[in-house]
């Protein structure tokens, strides 16, 4: 059999959604719809894609009566529009299909323009990993995840299932990491969570030594700097963008440095040289790196809409994500659990539930980026400068 990497997933099975008259099914496609349903194809799943959703809502919308909608608001207009499209859709499009294959092949719309962009593409992305997931295994459904750009929320779950698999179960017993300062096991796990996001970082900023410094001490300084308060429960999307507005607003100009108030060019926290031991601490680290990175890394997607990254770019995601109220809120949180039931106790048990809970409470989805990025304040992250810059 064949590595996973070169094994068929998934097959999407795209078809222009048809203006009146239009045909959907061609005699190719009904062969190879067949060959599915007579189960020729095997468990590989197939999803139908109708493209051109877009188009689809702009005649619908020209087809409303306007008579009826002069009075009406912007919203309401846009969900009269929507559900005659859903009506149009279902009838020239899903029961032409189901008619032919059956009720079981699943069936998504998407647009690459307009407002439903992000949201129609995230949508097949999930329903994608959903049936990869059921049908050829996890560790297919984490390829699916670490290849799309379009949803953080599925990367942050790829996250999750390295860390299940690879982690968790050797913190607690500490065998695999003999020997090993808290250096080298922070290395692995940087490099494995750098890799499910899939930046376009041909130059290796994310897995350079002085990213790796900057991470690890931001984990030595949040351990031991303020508490945050514990009053305040802001959305994570919301609250960093917020605090890069307050950044971008304080720079003596468009292309002054981005200052991070953390050294990349030394380690300050003199456990990361220790020997990995089994203890309250080192675990508590661990997770606070593995949720830190995560998250600025996050912050570093909302930022880089998927071009090349500069470090210039991953400086703004990480200053902005260490100034805001979420950093301390997230370290407090773990050391909360912590009191709570031990990372000890959790971890032998292999029952992380909480802590899965705490990281996927910070996720932002596909379909919140469009606002948030609109919310940004426009700064060019293409020029690059250095990692440590003084103000």
């Amino acid at each position: 059999m064949p590595d996973l990497k070169d094994q068929l997933h998934a097959v999407w099975l795209c078809f222009e959604i048809p203006r009146a008259g239009g045909r959907l099914l061609e005699t190719g496609v009904e062969q190879f719809l067949t060959s599915k349903r007579e189960g020729e194809l095997g468990k590989i799943p197939i999803v139908v894609v109708f493209t051109k959703y877009d188009t689809l809502l702009d005649r619908m919308e020209r087809t409303l009566d306007k008579s009826f909608t002069k009075n009406l608001s912007k919203e309401a207009v846009q969900e009269l529009t929507k559900k005659s499209a859903k009506d149009k859709l279902k009838e020239v499009c899903i029961a032409p299909l189901e008619n032919f294959a059956g009720s079981d092949i699943p069936h998504v719309t998407v647009s690459t323009k307009g407002n439903y962009h992000e949201e129609t593409l995230a949508h097949l992305i999930r329903t994608t990993e959903e049936l990869v997931c059921k049908h050829i295994g996890t560790d297919a459904s984490v390829m699916t995840s670490v290849a799309q750009r379009v949803d953080p929320g599925l990367k942050i779950k790829a996250s999750i299932e390295v860390g299940k698999r690879k982690y968790w179960k050797a913190l607690a017993s500490s065998a695999p990491f003999k020997n090993r300062s808290m250096w080298d096991c922070f290395h692995v796990l940087h490099t494995d969570i750098v890799n499910v996001w899939n930046f376009q970082d041909p130059d290796g900023h994310l897995c350079s030594p002085e990213f790796r410094t900057i991470m690890t001490n931001m984990v030595n300084e949040l351990d031991v700097g303020p508490t945050a308060d514990p009053n305040k429960n802001l959305a994570f999307g919301l609250s960093i963008v917020g605090t890069i507005a307050g950044i971008l607003s304080a720079l003596a100009g468009p292309a002054a440095p981005i200052v991070v108030p953390i050294v990349a060019s030394v380690v300050v926290a003199h456990w990361v040289y220790e020997v990995y031991q089994r203890s309250r601490s080192a675990l508590q680290r661990f997770m606070k790196y593995i949720i830190d990175l995560t998250l600025v890394l996050q912050t570093l997607y909302l930022l880089s809409e998927n071009r090349k990254l500069s470090r210039r770019a991953i400086k703004l995601a990480v200053k902005s994500y260490h100034d805001s109220p979420m950093s301390g809120t997230v370290h407090d949180r773990i050391q909360q659990y912590d009191k709570q039931s031990t990372f000890l106790e959790r971890a032998d048990r292999d029952s992380l539930d909480q802590f899965v809970k705490l990281l996927q409470s910070y996720n932002i989805s596909a379909e919140e980026m469009p606002g948030l990025r609109d919310k940004l304040p426009a700064v060019d992250l293409s020029s690059d400068e250095p990692w440590d810059t003084k103000s």
